[in-house]
């Protein structure tokens, strides 16, 4: 039985970030549930559940990270084996939610991917979501269940402390960010810009102007995300046209596609800090610090399973 309720309390993991799992379930002290998860050969997903889960609360941890479309699969079958095998309740720990980035629809004919997978994981039979760092608040409307977003800024912000931030700023890279940033500039008792910037197609950004001084100063570029990294270069380019002595990036998730890394080395960072919401691939490693959300999740795991609040974490 679990220390913390009458209810057990198991946790599973998928495949794309299982170390994540093993180290949420060593800081909450529980065992790993075991569950098997294999592919058929035409890459259909079968998962097996070797526990007794009837009336349990099962929390299911799994970034949608790449490969995107089987993480989400597998996510799904996951919640739907746990449903058939009777669970009490089943919250969808999601470290990092793909297809966020379509949140809105910005011309005609266009999809709202975030409210989709919603919908799946909602009629899966997922209880409760758990998730990090959403790419926007919003996204917290589109559930018809109960949705506790944590923040990983409190993480980054008390890495940063232990440095001398004398004459530094940290930066926004677009507006949609600037409340991300504050909250950061916040705890670090530190000045705030922003970069105004426009997308014309995915994964490209025009740097329109920069909001706020830097110039003489070390900027902290803060983002929930790197993907490819192009934005990330063009900002940096941005900063240092205008001044700023050195960039030291920040980001929740990183999702590192396409010419991430070569991007990354053109930027020249004086460190860039990432969290494992998303494993990192050995040949990027090397260039990032990582910091851990699993004491973050677990925590938040054991509030929710004593029915205590989550919010409270962050006061």
């Amino acid at each position: 039985m679990s220390p913390y309720g009458d209810k057990r309390l198991q946790v599973f993991s998928g495949t794309t970030n299982r170390a994540l799992g093993e180290e949420i379930c060593k800081h909450i002290g529980v065992p790993l549930a075991d569950t098997e998860v294999s592919t058929f050969s035409d890459g259909e997903i079968k998962v097996i559940i070797n526990e007794n889960v009837r009336g349990s609360d099962a929390f299911v941890v799994q970034s949608t990270c790449t490969p995107v479309n089987d993480s989400i699969m597998e996510l799904l079958i996951l919640i739907d084996a746990l449903k058939r095998a009777s669970a009490d309740r089943i919250t969808a720990v999601i470290p990092y939610y793909g297809y966020a980035r379509q949140d809105r629809k910005t011309r005609g004919r266009e999809p709202i991917t975030a409210k989709l997978v919603a919908n799946l994981l909602t009629n899966a039979g997922a209880n409760r979501v758990l998730a990090i760092d959403l790419h926007s608040g919003q996204i917290q409307g589109f559930f018809d269940i109960p949705v506790d977003h944590l923040t990983a800024i409190g993480l980054l912000s008390d890495y940063l402390k232990e440095k001398d931030l004398t004459d530094y700023v940290v930066v926004s890279p677009d507006a949609g960010s600037i409340p991300r940033a504050r909250d950061m500039a916040e705890r670090l008792k530190l000045p705030v810009a922003f970069i105004d910037k426009r997308r014309p197609q995915p994964n490209v950004a025009e740097v329109m102007n920069i909001v706020g001084k830097v110039a003489d100063r070390h900027a902290i570029l803060l983002d929930d995300m790197i993907d490819t990294g192009g934005s990330l270069l063009q900002a940096t380019m941005a900063l240092r046209n205008m001044g700023a002595k050195s960039v030291l990036a920040c980001a929740t998730h990183a999702v590192f596609s396409g010419k991430a890394k070569m991007n990354i080395e053109k930027c020249g960072f004086s460190e860039l800090i990432v969290t494992n919401t998303i494993p990192i691939e050995p040949e990027i490693a090397p260039l990032v610090k990582v910091l851990s959300v699993a004491p973050l999740l677990g925590d938040a795991i054991i509030r929710i399973h004593e029915g205590r609040s989550v919010s409270e974490m962050f006061k």
